[in-house]
């Protein structure tokens, strides 16, 4: 069965879509390739949108579905954002609408986050978002009310 496309709670943008076939597609314009549309890329390619248009982050330090070895297990990151310096600043994780987003998900991004000690955290189903600050000096983490502007990085 195909995804059909549905608002969620994050802007709309004018996404280039192509059908073949009973599969529709939807262009990535950070990997520059059309991609299946399933519920978690329509969720992922919502916030990569919002992080550019509207939180500055540029595009060219913006990285999707980069890998990353945990406990010798090949595992995947959604998204990563860098600094001008090439250092990692946000390490975002995307889920489908129907996933809750619950301790598990955040304990994933957790483990993710012991590899790549990433100080900005973000979950979302593309209905809910969560954003966390992480101090690891102090061992600590507080939750953010949005996504910090790229410029305030």
């Amino acid at each position: 069965m195909q995804f059909q496309p549905y608002p969620l709670n994050l802007p709309a943008y004018p996404f280039k879509l192509r059908q073949a076939d009973d599969t529709t597609f939807i262009f990535d314009e950070i990997r520059k390739k059309f991609l299946v549309l399933t519920p978690e890329e329509w969720v992922r390619q919502h916030i990569v949108q919002y992080m550019i248009q509207e939180r500055g982050y540029p595009k060219s330090l913006i990285k999707l579905e980069g890998g990353l070895k945990l406990n010798s297990m090949q595992k995947r990151t959604d998204i990563v954002a860098f600094n001008s310096r090439g250092q990692k600043v946000l390490l975002v994780e995307c889920k489908a609408p129907s996933v809750k987003i619950n301790q598990k998900v955040f304990d994933q991004i957790a483990r993710y986050n012991i590899v790549h000690k990433i100080p900005l955290l973000t979950v979302t189903n593309g209905l809910e978002h969560y954003y966390c600050q992480i101090d690891f000096e102090a061992k600590a983490y507080h939750f953010l009310e949005s996504l910090p502007f790229y410029s305030s990085l």
